[in-house]
């Protein structure tokens, strides 16, 4: 007796319920589609890269751990569609054709085979495992139900948030469903990968250069800051190395000035052989964890830097946080993050804010270009109604600039003293002054 596992996709061929086509399979997996060639033999020629497949699962698989490396199974027969339609539709009519125990009352439930069975299974205990939900607390928690929320921070006459009320965090597992009505500003804490019993899907290296340069552009600005973050991917270390920060000197709603920064960071990625690799912003006075919409700003740039790679490529986020309260000292929190995207059966869901380790290597100097993007930096924000005044108490004890450079201290190159660091750093701000 034929099992529903011995329906494969010759077998549907050969009783003519598909046909052989060029583009007539897809996959559609958290914004990313991808398509397929079905051929005469029952095989799958993904178009992207001329790579065949024997079986749907083996492609979805395939596909959707580029996107998510942490996917272990693709749900092929649910996944792929057949002209718009899920393949394992074809699969229940060939039964129903068949008589295979499945009346036709329910054949349109598309029932699976045993290892699509198990493949489900496993997905709904990691959407569990994810989401940190137990049984007692799904009975208990009503459905989109959220606890209170801060209030929506001031915006400034610039366009670009004052971040200067304290932003209470929320766990991941209290979110819920995607709610439209939630403060998209709304804070959430990181996942650690050992905590859902998974490994970090890549290694980081960050050099002291990068966080010199990003801890610097964030203490300017009462406002928050963003910036690219440029280096290397190894696919055969699974290694991303940032290497330099590139700061965006302007203000959110300048299109224009935004469009022509961004075209010269990209020039300078190119001339210095690097890839963008990540991005950074800045909380100024709220810890450094992603808020719901960073979020999805760190979800789409993780789907776009993938673009039509073969290969899996990540993108790394840095947080800083220079003037919270909650800090232990005056050094700047810097925290990097990366979302793993939502349980496949919930994708509408927020993807899961996750923790990454990453390795620091100190620089053995401050380079030139270093020292004049500082430079260019006063100068952008010299005037501004949002600059901080450095001279201007931080505490009882310190003033911003005391603070700043204490916060510098810790990201100052190995072959350079604290006091030559320092000495440039002030010489910087005394000339933009």
């Amino acid at each position: 007796a034929l099992t529903r596992r011995a329906v494969t996709l010759r077998v549907l061929l050969k009783d003519a319920l598909l046909e052989p086509g060029a583009g007539v399979l897809s996959i559609y997996y958290l914004g990313k589609k991808f398509l397929g060639d079905l051929q005469p033999d029952g095989r799958i020629l993904w178009q992207e890269t001329g790579q065949v497949f024997n079986s749907p699962s083996a492609w979805a698989t395939h596909c959707k751990k580029l996107v998510n490396p942490a996917k272990k199974s693709g749900c092929g027969w649910a996944s792929v569609k057949y002209k718009g339609q899920k393949l394992d539709k074809y699969k229940a009519t060939w039964l129903r054709l068949h008589q295979l125990h499945t009346p036709a009352a329910t054949a349109d439930e598309s029932p699976a085979s045993e290892g699509e069975e198990e493949e489900l299974l496993m997905e709904e205990e990691e959407e569990e495992v994810l989401a940190g939900v137990s049984a007692e607390d799904k009975s208990r928690r009503a459905p989109g139900k959220s606890p209170s929320e801060p209030a929506h921070p001031e915006a400034t006459t610039l366009g670009k948030r004052v971040d200067s009320k304290i932003r209470v965090p929320v766990r991941y597992c209290m979110l819920g469903s995607r709610d439209s009505a939630r403060n998209p500003h709304t804070l959430v804490e990181v996942t650690s990968f050992a905590a859902i019993n998974k490994f970090q899907p890549f290694n980081v290296a960050v050099s002291s250069n990068v966080l010199f340069l990003l801890d610097f552009h964030s203490h300017l600005t009462r406002s928050e800051v963003v910036g690219y973050l440029g280096g290397r991917w190894d696919i055969n270390s699974q290694m991303l190395t940032v290497l330099r920060a590139f700061p965006c000197r302007s203000r959110l709603g300048d299109a224009e000035t935004a469009a022509a920064i961004e075209e010269e960071i990209y020039q300078s990625l190119f001339l210095r052989g690097l890839s963008l690799v990540g991005w950074y912003h800045s909380h100024p006075h709220s810890p450094a964890l992603p808020s719901l919409q960073d979020i999805d700003t760190q979800m789409d740039y993780q789907l776009r830097l993938q673009g039509s790679s073969n290969g899996f490529q990540p993108c790394l986020a840095l947080l800083c946080s220079p003037y919270y309260s909650g800090n232990p000292g005056p050094e700047s929190k810097i925290s990097p993050f990366w979302v793993m995207p939502p349980p496949e059966q919930r994708p509408s869901d927020y993807g899961i804010p996750m923790d990454v380790e990453m390795a620091y290597v100190q620089d053995s100097f401050l380079t030139n270009d270093i020292l004049h993007e500082m430079m260019l930096l006063v100068e952008f924000y010299k005037g501004a109604p949002d600059l901080v005044r450095l001279q201007e108490p931080w505490s009882q004890e310190h003033t911003y600039l005391d603070k700043l450079k204490i916060s510098l201290a810790s990201r100052t190159p190995k072959d350079q003293s604290l006091c030559h660091v320092l000495e440039q750093v002030c010489s910087v701000l005394k000339q933009g002054s």
